[in-house]
């Protein structure tokens, strides 16, 4: 095989891909224990698969929901979806990539073949794992092994690693100088939210909007409601903590509904006289999905359901809050086309058109990843 290859490109290169990377990793064994920083070997990616170093990875709620079982996916894995790195090999039949390149893992992959991917008004490409959980690349094998032991992926992308693969549809090619600490966050939180509010509500200008949730990802919702011009933006919260920033952001209200002895759908329509225009729920509770909802203006008023469900969860609702004309949608990686969209939004990064600073708060050392869900989890 290496004497085949020697013909078509240089003998190192060639002996590079052929190689099992042995790195390590943050390997979840089971659900609600902490990682475990292992050694895994990494095998080389096979046809249509690139290999990457992963140089930055965020934490996202999402990961923390299969450590406590709200996502079910098989055990052990590898989590992470939200990060940046360089390409170190690719496999037979690559073209958009290639070694050295700076790439963004995409967890909503772009395949160009299937019918969301053909459909202009659609972004959930079949070939996703969200929603399946097989932890496993699309040929139904995994990359990964550790003490002997097949290790799943997760979400097609596995950033907890100092090495990944992924398949070249959950790849984007990005600028060579941006700066990869601060645009792994395009990977999944910011576009998230930022596309929610531009590409799936489509916010107006002199809109209403309220966001329950200020994470990172309802963060970057505000961001998104600000650009697109809303005059008023109402950030939710139980933790007032995170009230400073959301203004920083754009918000023009915040309030607490632990401050209020009504439903918080109530005081939303009072102190918008009957209702916003655009309402977002980034939390991932039932609950607050349908209070998102009933906030909204009861004839024409659109809200997103941003944040991942709980796997067991079922929403109870009065119709009648449809019936009226109301819009109740989905969202998933903010409604855009992945890798048509990352290296655009990365442009206008470097353009400055929109700051992720604010949306970081700590820098760790990637073996400290259980002390970055210990903050997450306090609303740090």
């Amino acid at each position: 095989l290496c004497g085949d290859l020697k013909m078509q490109v240089p003998f190192p290169f060639s002996l590079l891909c052929l190689q099992v990377i042995k790195c390590k990793a943050a390997v979840l064994w089971e659900a609600n224990k902490p990682f475990s920083i292992e050694e895994v070997e990494v095998a080389p990616p096979k046809e249509r698969e690139v290999r990457v170093k992963i140089m930055a990875t965020g934490i996202c709620r999402s990961d923390d929901h299969v450590i406590t079982g709200a996502i079910v996916t098989p055990f052990p894995v590898i989590l992470g979806h939200e990060a940046a790195g360089v390409v170190e090999s690719v496999g037979q039949g690559v073209t958009s990539v290639k070694p050295g390149d700076k790439v963004i893992p995409l967890f909503v992959p772009q395949c160009g073949e299937c019918k969301s991917c053909l459909n202009s008004k659609g972004n959930l490409c079949s070939k996703t794992d969200l929603g399946k959980s097989a932890g496993l690349m699309p040929d139904g094998t995994t990359r990964f092994t550790c003490k002997g032991k097949a290790v799943y992926h997760f979400l097609g992308t596995s950033t907890f690693t100092e090495y990944t693969v992924l398949h070249e549809s959950a790849v984007a090619k990005i600028d060579s100088a941006a700066p990869l600490e601060k645009v792994c966050l395009i990977g999944c939180g910011f576009s998230t939210g930022y596309g929610a509010a531009l590409q799936t509500a489509k916010v107006e200008p002199g809109s209403t909007c309220a966001v329950f949730g200020l994470g990172g990802v309802g963060l970057s919702v505000v961001m998104g409601c600000k650009v697109a011009g809303a005059s008023r933006i109402i950030a939710v919260d139980i933790n007032k903590d995170k009230f400073a920033k959301a203004k920083q952001l754009g918000a023009t209200d915040c309030i607490n509904p632990k401050d209020f002895n009504k439903p918080i759908q109530e005081v939303l329509m009072e102190m918008t006289s009957g209702g916003v225009d655009y309402s977002f729920e980034v939390i991932g509770r039932t609950d607050t999905m349908t209070a998102a909802l009933a906030c909204c203006q009861c004839n024409y008023g659109v809200s997103v359901i941003v944040g991942v469900p709980p796997a067991a969860g079922q929403i109870t609702f009065d119709p009648l809050l449809l019936f009226t004309g109301r819009s109740w949608k989905g969202s998933v990686f903010g409604g855009w086309k992945s890798k048509d969209a990352v290296p655009k939004l990365v442009a206008d990064y470097m353009k400055k058109k929109f700051d992720l600073d604010p949306l970081i708060t700590h820098i760790l050392p990637w073996t400290k990843i259980n002390e970055g869900f210990d903050l997450l989890r306090k609303g740090k």
